[in-house]
This record gives structure tokens, C-alpha cells and sequence, in this order.
């Protein structure tokens, strides 16, 4: 990963929407089947909305029923990382990009196999570029 990039919360908002702001720099959380990504199929790859870092590819998602998108992986090992996150009154992991420390979502362990790995991750932290089919 590339060095990571520090913003002010000035230059934050400056750059993102107000719902991107609250859950990538405030830790937010979008509601349930909101988002963009939620119910979305197309093939490609999901970046950060902060800073452009690929996260997560369209071969790893799937539909965990919860109403967030769902990852079983991310596009490289070190493309994400991960704190804990004492919030509400639970312990929980918390997933953020390597790259600019975007709150992405959380971690859990009732993902499918290979992995069994469920990373739950709010649209509003993600863009979206199609993968062309050639051929």
C-alpha cells in the first residue's frame, strides 16, 4: 500500500458528501439496504471514496442478507486494516482503508468459505468501476 494520506477534517468534507464524511471520518454507519452497493451485481472492482485505493473485487461479494455490502475478502491482504471497536457497548473489529484510514465497516465470522470471512461495508465509503468484458 502506498503511503498513507493525512487530511485535515476541513479538507475532508471539502472533498466528500456529507454522508461520506459522517461514516468514513466520524465512524458512521449507513441504515440497512440504503446504500448503493447493497443489491448491486455488476462485475469490477469497489475503491475508496477518500482516496481511490482498490478495496474489494465484485468476485468476492456476495449477498449476506444483512443489507450492506458484503465481502469475503479484500482485493489484496494489505489493501484493508483492521482495529477494535469498543462502540454501543459491544466489542466488535472494525475495517478501514490501509491508505487513508477511511471507516469502511466491520469485520465479522459468518462469511462463506473459502474464508469465512464477512466484511460488511458501508456504500457511502466506496465507488464502484466496471470491469469490460473483451472477448
Amino acid at each position: 500500500m502506498a503511503d498513507k494520506i493525512r487530511k485535515s477534517a476541513e479538507e475532508w468534507a471539502s472533498c466528500l458528501s456529507p454522508e461520506q464524511f459522517q461514516i468514513t471520518r466520524e465512524h458512521g454507519t449507513e441504515r440497512a439496504f440504503s446504500g448503493a452497493y447493497w443489491d448491486h451485481h455488476e462485475r469490477g472492482t469497489y475503491a475508496c471514496v477518500g482516496c481511490g485505493a482498490v478495496l474489494f473485487g465484485s468476485d468476492a461479494k456476495f449477498d449476506s442478507g444483512t443489507g450492506w455490502p458484503s465481502y469475503s475478502q479484500p482485493i489484496t491482504a494489505d489493501a484493508v486494516e483492521s482495529t477494535t471497536d469498543r462502540s454501543w457497548y459491544m466489542v466488535r473489529t472494525e475495517v478501514h482503508c490501509a491508505r487513508c484510514d477511511a471507516h469502511l465497516g466491520h469485520l465479522f465470522d459468518d462469511g462463506p468459505d473459502p474464508t469465512g470471512m464477512r466484511y460488511c461495508i458501508n456504500s457511502a465509503s466506496l465507488t464502484f468501476a466496471a470491469t469490460s468484458e473483451i472477448g
